[in-house]
């Protein structure tokens, strides 16, 4: 029985780079990945392969068996992922802190106006109870 969403380990950063490419993809083999990841660092096959597989023994990715090369495909999706991570980091960086984290990550890189706005008409929609 797969794991509930909320029973789900937090990514590793080998892990969340395979999971960025199954998002982007969608349902991949494992050579699929490895060229993917290949592109950004020289990574060997055997090695993406085993994460895939420890992945799916955590619930990260499911693995489509009916195919001689196996298909795997993320078991949640992006944004579900983002939020895991950025509430993990919330805890353990900023000590449950939105203002710390929001100017944290404000201060880190320069912000376009328009993600400016897509924040303030976000903030004001939450504010509102709308989000």
């Amino acid at each position: 029985m797969p794991a509930a969403p909320s029973d789900l380990p937090r990514p590793t950063d080998a892990e969340l780079e395979i999971l960025t490419v199954l998002w982007s993809r969608g349902p991949s083999t494992v050579r699929d990945v490895h060229e993917a990841v290949s592109v950004r660092k020289p990574t060997q096959y055997t090695t993406v392969l085993k994460l895939m597989q420890i992945m799916a023994e955590k619930g990260l990715v499911r693995r489509d068996e009916k195919q001689r090369a196996h298909i795997y495909s993320a078991t949640q999706p992006c944004e579900w992922t983002q939020r895991q991570l950025a509430g993990d980091l919330l805890q353990r960086a900023f000590s449950g802190s939105a203002k710390s984290l929001m100017l944290g990550a404000l201060s880190s890189k320069r912000v376009s106006k328009e993600e400016l706005d897509e924040l303030r008409s976000f903030l004001e929609d939450y504010e509102k109870g709308s989000r």
